[in-house]
């Protein structure tokens, strides 16, 4: 008897490829299409029933997983997940960014919707695993590992480090040992409705959409100086939720003869005083940290330890790998640099590796220097 797979058909051509390889090689495969977002109905609930977003590429994305799934002689279902999403991750999209934090809700996204919603929704159809279109690797077994992507470019396993090894033994990611163009090449060979679709960017409530004027519908902007180390203002900003740290593009700060013409960065955000600092040079000393506070943490095949442990970090999304020491300090773990390190931004995920194989990781809570908490 054939083991069945039921598969995440997003409408992209990574999932589109995950089903025809599954089905090449002899599952009974289902597809499952999640609709997370709602501008209608999350407007209700904001009690703003009058205000309109643009209204999400999800229809034609479905249109398109139906087509793939008619391609490929399998059956295709949509299920709503629009309440868990809101409550899981938009609500704490939007409690960071109160913060003057930087969030990244993809990592929740996949922790409490696509691998954890979606594999509650499948067990409807008795499958024997659930799949999606990651660019990730897992290896089965007792413990599962989690491994990144043969494509380091594409490599995913940073947005599924908070993944859990349960939730790991019941997953495939088909296209993990494969690039993006050899993805390409057999959704072409497939014929797939979705060979040449462009790969989607951010986050889908978002979508193409302009980013700041969406948050300004959720959370009230609060006006406030831009200001040097020193406190001298330079100009207004639009609320700090609107900045990340070692943003450089949307500052409107020109030359002068007081400063002259180096380009202006975020160095820091003061919630006390709502002030935004800036600081001039892509490599202003104030950038850099040397050690960091991760609270979250999620660890993947990889008990708690006591005393230091050598690993490598990524803090953003394609980032390189930087060589830490990571140390837990009751249930948080804090982590020192090798090196200092550039922009590390509190929100931000830190993924922690050995080699390939992904530990896990968590949320970086502070940023320090010369163990001195920066002010962001």
């Amino acid at each position: 008897m054939k083991q069945r797979v039921v598969v995440g058909l997003s409408g992209g051509v990574d999932s589109s490829v995950a089903a025809a390889l599954l089905k090449e090689q002899g599952y009974d495969v289902i597809g499952l299409f999640m609709r997370n977002w709602d501008s209608t109905l999350n407007n209700d609930i904001l009690g703003n029933p009058e205000r309109t977003d643009e209204i999400c590429s999800q229809e034609i994305d479905y249109q398109d997983a139906e087509k793939v799934a008619k391609k490929l002689d399998m059956p295709i279902y949509r299920v709503d997940f629009i309440k868990e999403y809101w409550d899981n991750v938009f609500t704490y999209f939007l409690d960071e960014y109160k913060k003057g934090r930087t969030p990244n809700p993809d990592i929740l996204c996949n922790k409490y919707i696509k691998f954890d919603a979606f594999f509650e929704h499948a067990k409807r159809f008795e499958p024997d695993f659930i799949a999606m279109g990651h660019y990730a690797r897992v290896v089965h077994g007792d413990h599962p590992k989690l491994l990144r992507g043969v494509d380091g470019n594409k490599d995913q396993s940073y947005f599924l480090s908070q993944l859990t090894e349960s939730q790991l033994s019941h997953v495939l990611f088909p296209v993990g040992e494969l690039t993006k163009a050899e993805v390409r090449a057999i959704a072409h060979k497939y014929d797939l409705a979705t060979k040449d679709k462009k790969d989607s960017t951010g986050i889908c409530f978002i979508g193409e959409r302009d980013f700041d004027k969406f948050l300004s519908n959720y959370l009230p902007s609060q006006p406030g100086n831009m200001v040097t180390e020193d406190g001298d203002v330079l100009g207004t900003h639009n609320g700090l939720m609107y900045y990340t740290i070692g943003q450089r593009k949307g500052l409107g700060i020109g030359g002068s003869a007081k400063y002259g013409g180096d380009p202006w960065f975020v160095i820091g955000k003061n919630l006390a005083t709502n002030e935004l600092i800036v600081g001039q040079g892509f490599h202003h000393p104030t950038l850099y940290s040397d050690a960091c506070l991760v609270d979250d943490v999620n660890l993947i095949n990889l008990d708690r330890f006591a005393g230091d442990k050598r690993c490598t970090a990524k803090f953003r999304y394609r980032q390189k790998d930087h060589k830490v020491t990571i140390r837990f300090t009751g249930d948080r773990l804090m982590v020192t640099f090798d090196e200092p390190i550039r922009a590390i931004t509190p929100g931000q995920a830190a993924v922690f590796y050995d080699g390939d194989v992904c530990l896990g990781g968590g949320f970086i809570e502070a940023a320090y220097r010369h163990d001195q908490q920066r002010l962001y």
